[in-house]
């Protein structure tokens, strides 16, 4: 993986939930932010959803993310032989991570980021934002850790356990909600 970490070699991180929805749309979103030039980001499920939340562009356009982009996409478009050869993939919810995935091409390493579903949350408008806002936090959290690993300097083993270890963070107290 030496070669790879810059802005005309990024890693390319695949972000993988149910619905494509929500979780792994908002991690994409935070990886191509935070994580600029070394990886870029890419989000997918495995039954998805056909539309982003509205609760997610309402949270990114908030916090000043472009959202054009974005859209709920089928895993089976990064199996392909045209996709981008991937180097990491995470599962952001825990019903993606006891599917059978499809076979990526390159081996890339997994790891599982499993958080609450926020379009699951019920309650008052705030209860449900506040849903959104925690989610986004812990991926933000996550996220910005993984960035700052020196993947170069890891073999796969020590690498595959701080990828574990970053799926088991616990959210922070410390951040605000917008």
């Amino acid at each position: 993986m030496s070669d790879k970490g810059t802005r005309d070699n990024p890693y390319n991180v695949l972000f993988l939930c149910t619905g494509n929805s929500a979780r792994s749309i908002m991690a994409e979103a935070i990886m191509n932010r935070f994580g600029v030039p070394k990886f870029k980001a890419f989000s997918a499920g495995s039954q998805p959803k056909g539309e982003v939340n509205p609760q997610t562009l309402r949270l990114l356009k908030s916090l000043n993310y472009m959202t054009d982009q974005f859209r709920s996409k089928d895993w089976a478009e990064f199996a392909r032989p045209d996709a981008p050869r991937l180097d990491f993939v995470f599962t952001v919810c825990d019903s993606a991570a006891n599917e059978v995935c499809p076979v990526w091409p390159g081996q890339p390493m997994t790891a599982h980021w499993g958080l609450p579903d926020p379009a699951a949350a019920t309650g008052n408008e705030a209860e449900i934002a506040a849903a959104f806002w925690d989610a986004f936090r812990m991926l933000q959290n996550r996220i910005t850790v993984f960035c700052a690993l020196p993947i170069s300097g890891l073999d796969r083993l020590a690498l595959q356990t701080k990828l574990d270890e970053i799926g088991r963070m616990a959210p922070s107290a410390d951040a605000k909600t917008p």
